[in-house]
């Protein structure tokens, strides 16, 4: 009885200390959560350099973060490689430093792309990527999800996390008083890091002199149609900057308005602007790109749009696809419409031409008949005339051209000797010999034929 009362008090007392460690794990968890996890990609980091000789792609997730911009201000997100490095193994080598290439992806959640507002640059995979644009005011209190992507082009392992945007509603949203510079010495990786942003925003600061004072949205030269510059001369493809304020344009800004100005900049001629040395030393402003807009005096122009649909097409029933018994066609029909009946047609024509051509001839007879006597009286005395003109001058004894003379007689045989002899001077020869000047010349008798005129 002893031994059993001590065995279950062993089992509670067991229970007990299990419950409590139950207990302190599950109270301590969200706090080491940070640790477990650290640990489970330090062993996992050490197995992949154990097992060198497989090769797996592996996939982690971080944590959702949160950030807060304000509707109408300039949101910049840096996507940092070293935070991402730390989830990738090292390198082969122990000490060597590890500059992976590591690319981003970013697309809204659920969606292929990223929201119309939201832009992403990255110049190199071994540079940081940025995200950047302005929130507009229809996005105030709606979480935008955008999940990012690092792919380690190395190991091509992937590491991903969301980015959750909370936009809320700025103090004075918009400001009412709103100016566009382009700036032509900066790419726009350069202007949106935090420092050279700051120094522009202070020049302009001092120029304007406004209470407050925002970069509205920054935009890349080449999403305006800009042409890509050619790498000499250290050349940049330029930016856009858009910053409001709450007080009037200064004076200084109003300068590239004077028609003097308008028309050195229609003469492509830089204009004469009192405090562009105020930005020459950082920033070379093309001030004839310049705008300036005052929202209160813009007339706000309404377009009606359809309403959208529930992107739902209407419901048409199942699919019903043919049945697998089906009929056979007969393409007789299609046989006569397509081959018979134009072979029918073209042999009825071809017998009406044939009858018309071969059929129908009038004959010699017929025009003989039609023709006057007059008219076959000449046309006869005229063929009678060339048939014995034809005949006489077949008889004529005339010498043969030179350049058909044969070597030999063609009625004996006998070898024709030369026209000229070997010291004949060829320089007194007429061009056109008669038949007095050839002396030489060797008559070829020919065959008289009998009849009337050879008697």
């Amino acid at each position: 009885m002893i031994c059993t009362m001590s065995a279950a008090a062993v089992a509670v007392w067991l229970g007990t200390v299990v419950c409590t460690v139950h207990a302190y794990d599950t109270k301590h968890s969200a706090l080491h959560g940070r640790n477990v996890r650290v640990e489970q990609s330090v062993a996992l980091k050490h197995r992949a350099a154990v097992s060198r000789d497989v090769v797996t792609i592996l996939s982690r997730s971080h944590a959702d973060r949160n950030v807060y911009p304000s509707a109408g201000v300039l949101f910049v997100h840096v996507l940092e490689r070293e935070y991402f490095k730390g989830e990738f193994p090292p390198y082969p080598k122990a000490g060597d430093p590890s500059n992976d290439p590591i690319t981003f992806n970013t697309n809204l959640k659920g969606y292929p792309d990223r929201p119309g507002w939201l832009r992403y640059i990255q110049r190199t995979p071994h540079s940081d990527g940025v995200l950047y644009g302005s929130p507009t005011a229809e996005h105030i209190g709606k979480p935008t999800v955008i999940e990012i992507t690092a792919y380690n082009r190395r190991t091509f392992e992937t590491a991903r996390h969301n980015l959750v945007i909370n936009i809320k509603a700025a103090e004075e949203f918009p400001l009412p008083y709103q100016a566009e510079f382009y700036i032509k010495n900066m790419n726009v990786e350069e202007m949106l890091a935090s420092e050279v942003l700051g120094d522009f925003l202070g020049a302009v600061k001092n120029v304007w002199q406004p209470e407050r004072l925002n970069a509205i949205n920054i935009t890349s030269a080449l999403d305006r149609g800009g042409r890509v510059p050619l790498p000499i001369n250290n050349l940049k493809e330029g930016v856009y900057v858009m910053v409001g304020a709450d007080v009037p344009f200064s004076s200084c800004l109003r300068e590239v308005e004077s028609p003097h100005n308008q028309l050195r900049c229609s003469q492509e001629m830089e204009p004469v602007i009192s405090c562009d040395k105020k930005f020459r030393a950082q920033f070379h402003i093309d001030w004839c790109k310049i705008s300036l807009v005052d929202i209160n005096k813009v007339v706000p122009v309404y377009v009606t749009r359809p309403e959208p649909g529930t992107g739902i097409l209407p419901e048409f029933g199942e699919y019903k696809p043919p049945s697998e018994s089906l009929k056979s066609r007969d393409y007789f029909s299609d046989f006569l419409v397509t081959l018979a009946v134009p072979s029918a047609v073209a042999l009825v024509l071809f017998f009406i031409l044939g009858y018309t051509m071969c059929c129908r001839r009038e004959g010699v007879e017929k025009r003989n008949m039609q023709t006057p006597d007059i008219q076959l009286v000449h046309h006869s005395s005229i063929q009678k005339s060339t048939k014995e003109l034809r005949s006489m001058s077949k008889n004529r004894e005339i010498s043969w051209p030179l350049s058909t003379l044969p070597v030999f007689n063609p009625v004996s045989g006998e070898v024709v000797p030369p026209i000229h002899p070997d010291n004949y001077e060829t320089t007194s020869m007429p061009l056109m010999q008669t038949q007095a000047n050839l002396q030489n010349q060797i008559t070829i008798p020919q065959q008289r034929p009998s009849g009337k005129w050879y008697s």
